[in-house]
């Protein structure tokens, strides 16, 4: 115990030496290089494509397939003719949809960027920027959801199980019990 005692001691007298701070290094170093701040090369690249970004975990990680797997996983969950063109159609409107509102959320952290970095942006000016942007997020998301609300009825509850299996989800949850019920 008394090893640990000096360690401690030295790396107490080590950081009081130092003006009793740590270097504060930000998680945002190298970011004020990107093109536009706020958002890296991938963020860009996803936004304009109209991929996922997450933007449709509550729904996936609750029961709501979404279109672009289930064509992934089309043959392992036996999707018939009707189902497979059904699911292809939803998830290209889906992805038209999300990137021209991916697009427009690319310019306006552009707009919001420059106007930044002009080092003379109001309140006045910001707050509007920042609307728009929290509109055009929440737009893009429910365009998300509602593909996996859509895709569900696309597909029969056993391949809505099938589906939950392959990606990982595991089986669906017991039915829930009323407290003090043993199930006799």
């Amino acid at each position: 115990m008394r090893g640990r005692g000096l360690i401690a001691a030295a790396g107490v007298l080590a950081w009081a030496s130092m003006g009793g701070a740590a270097p504060a290094v930000s998680p945002y170093a190298g970011d004020e290089r990107r093109a536009i701040k706020a958002l890296s090369e991938d963020e860009v690249r996803d936004y304009l494509a109209g991929s996922g970004m997450g933007f449709a975990k509550a729904a996936e990680l609750n029961r709501y397939p979404g279109p672009r797997h289930v064509l992934e996983l089309a043959d392992r969950l036996a999707l018939s003719t009707e189902q497979r063109r059904r699911t292809e159609r939803l998830f290209a409107s889906m992805r038209g949809e999300a990137a021209r509102l991916g697009g427009e959320i690319v310019a306006q952290e552009r707009e919001l960027d420059a106007r930044s970095a002009s080092g003379a942006i109001p309140a006045a000016e910001m707050e509007p920027l920042t609307a728009i942007l929290g509109a055009l997020q929440g737009r893009l998301r429910a365009v998300h959801l509602r593909a996996h609300l859509a895709q569900r009825d696309i597909l029969t509850a056993e391949q809505r199980r099938q589906y939950d299996v392959l990606r990982g989800y595991g089986q669906a949850p017991p039915a829930t019990r009323p407290p003090g019920h043993h199930g006799h």
